[in-house]
C-alpha cells in the first residue's frame, strides 16, 4: 500500500504547528504503508522521489473571488483547487491520497481519479486538521464571517466524498458523524517523549508560547497582560516570559511588572528548565494544539482554558480552567509551590510517555487509513 499526502506547505522548508502534526502522522503511517508527498511549494523540485513539489502561487484576489462565485465554493476551497496539483495527482501512483486539511482534497476530487470509480482506483482520506470555518471567523474579519457558512458546506461535501475522515478534535469527529459521514476517526495523537524539563531547579516563572501573527494567540496575549497583575500579586520574584514571534505589531513595550517579551529563544530546552508551567488563556481554539502536546512530551505542567486544551484534557489528564478565577488560581499555585509543579509535571510526562509506549497514537493513524 502507498499513501501520498497532499500538503499545502513544504514539509522540508517550512515549520508550523500543522506541519509538525503532518510529519508525525506521516511517520506513524510509515509503520503500515509506503509514504509519499505532493506539496505546494515556492521552492524548486529537488528530485527527491518521495516529495513532489507543485508551484505555489499567490492568487490574484479579484480572480479568486470570480472563480469562487463561478464554482459556488468558498474562497479557501477555491484557492487550493489547482490545475497543476490535479495534473500531479493524475500522474502519481498511490492506493490512498491523504488530504491534510479539507481544502487539499479539492484537487483530488477534480481529478479523473475521483471521477472514475473503477475498481483499483485510489481512495481519499482526509485529515481536517482544523475547521477553516473557525479559522476564517477568527482571522478574516467581515469576509471570514460572510464566507464561513460556505466553508462549512465545502468541508461537509469533502467529508462525504472521502473514504475516511480524521480530526484532532473529538467534538469535531462527532459533528461529522452526526451529519452522515460514515467513517470518522478522532486522531487522539500525542508526541513521542522528549527530555524531561527540570522543574525542581526552576524559579517562580511561567511561560506563554505562541506566534502572535495568529489572531487567537494575539488575543490570548492581550488577555494575559490583563490577568497577570492578579496572578503575580504578592508573589515575590514572579515572572512571566513570552516566547514566539510578536507578529506585525512588533515587540511589546510597557509590559506589566515581571513580564518580559523574549521573542525567539535560541536554546528552548535550556529555557524551559527555568519554568514552572506553560500557560494558555486561549479563547478561540480547535484542531492542532501543538504547544499543549509539546509541553506534555517534556513534562511541563499546563494551565489552559477549554479552547486551549480541547479534547486533550482527558487524554493527558489535564484539568481545564473554565474562567479567569480558576486560571489565576492555578497559575498562583505553581508560582507559590514548586513541588506541586514538579509532581504535576512528572504525572504529565508519565502519562504522555505511557501512551506512546503502548502505541495509542500509532493505532489511531492505522485505523484511520485502513482500507
Amino acid at each position: 500500500m502507498k499513501a501520498v499526502f497532499l500538503l499545502a506547505k513544504d514539509p522540508v522548508h517550512e515549520s508550523t504547528g500543522d506541519l509538525t502534526m503532518a510529519r508525525l502522522v506521516m511517520e506513524l503511517s510509515r509503520e503500515s504503508v509506503e509514504v509519499g508527498v505532493l506539496c505546494l511549494s515556492t521552492r524548486p523540485d529537488t528530485g527527491r522521489p518521495d516529495i513532489i513539489r507543485v508551484p505555489k502561487h499567490t492568487p490574484n484576489p479579484l480572480a479568486l473571488a470570480r472563480a469562487s462565485v463561478r464554482s459556488h465554493r468558498s474562497l479557501v476551497h477555491t484557492r487550493f483547487t489547482s490545475d497543476a496539483l490535479v495534473a500531479a495527482i493524475e500522474c502519481t501512483e498511490a492506493d490512498i491520497f491523504v488530504a491534510d486539511h479539507s481544502y487539499m482534497a479539492e484537487s483530488f476530487l477534480a481529478s479523473s481519479r475521483a471521477r472514475t470509480r473503477r475498481r483499483g482506483n485510489p481512495i481519499l482520506a482526509v485529515n481536517t486538521v482544523v475547521s477553516e470555518t473557525l479559522v476564517w471567523k477568527a482571522t478574516r474579519g467581515s469576509i471570514g464571517l460572510v464566507d464561513a457558512h460556505r466553508i462549512l458546506r465545502d468541508e461537509l461535501r469533502v467529508a462525504r466524498n472521502a473514504y475516511s475522515v480524521g480530526t484532532y478534535d473529538e467534538e469535531e469527529a462527532g459533528f461529522y458523524a452526526d451529519h452522515g459521514v460514515r467513517r470518522t476517526h478522532w486522531l487522539d495523537l500525542t508526541l513521542p517523549p522528549a527530555k524531561q524539563v527540570d522543574i525542581a531547579s526552576s524559579g517562580p516563572r511561567l511561560v506563554f508560547m505562541g506566534d502572535r501573527a495568529w489572531p487567537p494567540n494575539r488575543e490570548a496575549f492581550r488577555l494575559l497582560m490583563e490577568w497577570w497583575p492578579d496572578i503575580a500579586r504578592g508573589i515575590r520574584g514572579a515572572e512571566l516570559r513570552i516566547i514566539g514571534s510578536p507578529g506585525a505589531d512588533g515587540p511589546s513595550s510597557a509590559l506589566p511588572a515581571g513580564v518580559d517579551d523574549l521573542g525567539f529563544v535560541e536554546d528552548l530546552d535550556d529555557f524551559l528548565d527555568s519554568c514552572r508551567a506553560m500557560i494558555a488563556p486561549i479563547r478561540t481554539g480547535g484542531g492542532v494544539r501543538v504547544k499543549i502536546l509539546d509541553a506534555a512530551r517534556r513534562g511541563l505542567p499546563v494551565v489552559g482554558t477549554a479552547a486551549a486544551v480541547g479534547s486533550l484534557g482527558p487524554v493527558l489528564d489535564v484539568d481545564v480552567c473554565h474562567d479567569k478565577s480558576a486560571f489565576v488560581e492555578r497559575c498562583r499555585r505553581y508560582l507559590l509551590d514548586r513541588q506541586a509543579a514538579v509532581d504535576d509535571g512528572d504525572a504529565l510526562y508519565r502519562r504522555n510517555a505511557d501512551r506512546w509506549a503502548t502505541g495509542a497514537p500509532h493505532r489511531a493513524v492505522q485505523d484511520w487509513l485502513a482500507p
